[in-house]
């Protein structure tokens, strides 16, 4: 299947130019995407460009992935309702580098192959550009009427808070973006979300009326839930790419999490997965949809996709102690960090840890940490064999909690229930 109609396919593709797949399929065609330097990383939501970069490549096209260290000074007005704090240059250096980085995981930077992906930062083709000679080659060129009419335009001049003059020539610094990378490196294609079109056609009509060319783009639709829920935000807000800001822990639970709805259309977009495959995966979860295996296939893959095959068999691991019949030894399998990941979000308990040395009353422990409100209702609980410890029942001849029981030398796990769980933690 040709690239387009496989995106098409996947529902990866919401606008296409016309002679955009004609050209595709005549010559090896170098296409870009900016990222936006708002943050030290990227988050889930940036998986769609990153994953049309990645199709492109795979097809055997060149890739440039374009940082945005100039357009990140100015703001992007498109689906915003109103202005945003500008970064300082530092700030933007910063994140520059983060995004960098977390791309050359997934693209092939490093290899001699006509279409090895290229990184840009259109901070090196703006720096030296001065106000006027900015006005004079790009601003004649496009009419202010023909900037009033794109769709993010009018509605930030229909509302409250209208529209500075930085936000509005956003468009143009963006349309030269394509015209620059048009006439030094031969970008024929620009993609991006839906919300970027009228910022890329800008990029289009600048190289048709500048440079006498013709330039091609597409856009992906803007990823929605089911539920009507804003897609890759949860309680504790974005999920990201980078393991020190969301876990690759939580990043998997947030694809088990799916609801059938999301997952098959998701499975599609997110997963490089063959369309024989995902048919499979489909029929599957009509026939036992109990079994989620959508769910699990997709967590799967995007785990070991933006993090790595062992973050993903700890993530199973760490569902099992919380959801699963995880032993003790899984348990007691799990470094400190590790045993903090799964356990985020748990009611956590200080005692002090001489309270342990000679053996603390277990009935008294459940009290005192308020893990029942009474003694009589704790004892109760342990004699009706409701209780664990570390993932191991506490019988009844257990009569008292002692160091020797605690993990990493520092914390307990009692389970109340099938539900749920308490970390204590000995100081």
């Amino acid at each position: 299947m040709h690239l387009i109609e496989d995106l098409q396919w996947r529902g990866m593709i919401q606008d296409i130019m016309p002679g955009t797949k004609e050209l595709l399929e005549k010559e090896m065609v170098s296409g870009y995407i900016g990222f936006d330097p708002t943050s030290d990383s990227l988050h889930i939501g940036s998986l769609v460009p990153i994953l049309l970069l990645v199709h492109l490549q795979k097809a055997g096209h060149k890739p440039y992935a374009l940082v945005g260290g100039a357009t990140g000074m100015v703001g992007d007005p498109s689906g915003k309702s109103e202005e945003r704090n500008l970064l300082s240059e530092e700030i933007l250096q910063f994140n520059q580098e983060g995004v960098r980085k977390q791309l050359s995981k997934f693209l092939d930077f490093n290899s001699d192959k006509p279409n090895a992906a290229v990184m840009v930062n259109n901070y090196d083709w703006f720096k030296d550009f001065s106000f006027l000679h900015f006005i004079r080659d790009v601003g004649k060129h496009i009419t202010v009427n023909y900037m009033m009419s794109k769709d993010s335009v009018k509605k930030r001049l229909e509302g409250e808070t209208g529209m500075s003059f930085t936000e509005f020539t956003y468009q143009l610094v963006q349309g030269y973006d394509f015209y620059w990378l048009y006439q030094n490196r031969n970008c024929k294609l620009q993609m991006g979300g839906s919300d970027q079109w009228g910022n890329i056609v800008t990029g289009t009509e600048l190289i048709r009326r500048k440079a006498g060319g013709e330039a091609f783009a597409f856009t992906c639709p803007l990823i929605t839930k089911a539920d009507g829920g804003k897609f890759g935000k949860t309680e504790k807000g974005n999920v990201w790419l980078d393991p020190k800001k969301t876990s690759p822990y939580q990043f998997y639970q947030f694809w088990l999490n799916a609801s059938d709805e999301d997952a098959k259309k998701w499975i599609k977009i997110f997963t490089l997965l063959s369309i024989e495959e995902i048919e499979t995966l489909l029929q599957q979860q009509e026939a036992a949809p109990h079994e989620r295996a959508l769910q699990k296939k997709l967590a799967e893959e995007l785990t070991c996709f933006v993090h790595s095959r062992a973050d993903y068999d700890f993530a199973v691991k760490a569902s099992e102690i919380l959801f699963g019949n995880a032993t003790t030894e899984i348990l007691q399998s799990l470094n400190e960090e590790q045993l903090l990941q799964v356990m985020e979000g748990v009611p956590s308990i200080e005692i002090s840890r001489g309270t342990l040395t000679e053996g603390y009353d277990l009935v008294s422990f459940l009290a005192d940490t308020q893990i029942f409100p009474s003694k009589g209702e704790s004892r109760k609980m342990w004699q009706a064999g409701g209780l664990s410890l570390n993932k191991s029942k506490i019988s009844t001849e257990k009569a008292a909690v002692v160091l020797g029981d605690l993990l990493q030398d520092k914390y307990l796990l009692v389970q109340k229930g099938k539900k749920n769980y308490y970390l204590v933690k000995a100081v």
